[in-house]
């Protein structure tokens, strides 16, 4: 019986389990491959200001990625992450910049902290209507993420007519000032948004393994009908990981605004395919049911440094595109042939213990 499974499989035990345990550090792989490439060929590379503006780069991938991952698990996308950045970076600049007009004729001006509370609230908000569009009117993720992408973008274009919000210092008769800590503030020699992004991964991944909502994200991933008839509240997951999307998009969207001291309208342009390209490589079946927050951070460092790397190697902007599309393609090839070559696995072994 063992022979007949081995025969039917193409594999023997031990090569097969070697196979998978490789194809499960690819992600690990890829970033010692990526390092030590663009160590050799690109000039500076590991010099201590090019290490630390990496990282700066790579905590907004991994925001996005990090919320990314679990709208992946159940098995949707969120596409208007890119356009949310933009939306809430507007917003904390008209905040700043022009306040809340009432119409009594006052102009209220709030302090950065509650800028930054009202920005993750509209982050959080452009959520909620994902989840609803996707949850009540039972509109495909695609769709609605992609119809939100639009709208968000358009309201932040319609917001300053497309022009550049700049210069925001705040004014200290208002108490706004201190918005580009945020963004350009370090602590203990490290980058206020890197200290930010080890808070809300860690936070992240508790959630997911501890937290039984969390848990529920994976279950409902894995099979929604199972879900369902298991008492788990299917659209409250799927709210949730919406929100959570929206609410690292926001973060994003203050943290870059924060450190131009400027918000444009077009700030997060394609910034979701980063995101989608940092989950799937850092081990996120795109089938749902799977991912971890740490392999997700992996997979943003690889996005990060590949990015930052070729612009050092001076490879065109275009070039840079294509690469990341084939890093998306391969990505998804490889999670593919591991889940064929974890049932073969699992197959064999029932075979030579039965």
């Amino acid at each position: 019986m063992t022979a007949a499974a081995n025969a039917a499989t193409g594999a023997s035990p031990v090569s097969g389990s070697l196979l998978l345990t490789l194809m499960k550090l690819r992600t690990f792989i890829a970033l010692f491959a990526v390092i030590a490439f663009f160590s050799i060929f690109a000039p500076n590379f590991l010099s201590t200001a090019n290490m630390i503006l990496m990282s700066k780069h790579v905590a907004l991938n991994a925001f996005l990625a990090m919320g990314m991952t679990f709208v992946i698990v159940t098995g949707g996308i969120d596409l208007s992450v890119g356009s949310i950045v933009g939306l809430c970076g507007m917003v904390a600049g008209g905040l700043i910049l022009n306040g809340v007009q009432l119409p009594i004729g006052y102009t209220v001006y709030f302090n950065i902290f509650e800028v930054a509370l009202i920005v993750l609230v509209v982050g959080v908000f452009i959520g909620v209507i994902n989840g609803l569009l996707i949850t009540k009117l039972n509109v495909a993720p695609f769709i609605a993420t992609l119809g939100t992408l639009y709208m968000a973008r358009g309201a932040a274009l319609l917001y300053s007519d497309g022009q550049t919000l700049p210069n925001l210092v705040g004014k200290p008769e208002l108490g706004n000032e201190g918005f580009g800590f945020l963004g350009a503030g370090y602590i203990l020699g490290l980058p206020t948004s890197v200290w930010l992004l080890i808070a809300v991964a860690l936070a992240a991944a508790y959630f997911a393994r501890y937290v039984p909502l969390g848990r529920h994200i994976f279950a409902v991933g894995g099979n929604e009908r199972a879900a369902r008839m298991s008492g788990i509240r299917v659209d409250r997951v799927k709210m949730f990981v919406y929100m959570f999307s929206g609410f690292c998009a926001a973060i994003v969207g203050l943290v870059i605004s924060s450190e131009l001291m400027a918000a444009h309208p077009a700030t997060g342009n394609s910034f979701e395919l980063n995101a989608i390209a940092a989950a799937v490589l850092g081990g996120t079946s795109m089938s749902g049911g799977r991912g971890t927050i740490g392999g997700t951070i992996i997979g943003a460092f690889v996005i990060g440094i590949l990015s930052d790397g070729l612009v050092m190697m001076g490879v065109s902007s275009f070039w840079q595109m294509v690469i990341k599309g084939l890093v998306i393609i391969v990505a998804v090839v490889v999670d593919q042939a591991q889940r064929k070559l974890q049932q073969r696995v699992t197959l064999m072994q029932m075979a030579k213990a039965g």
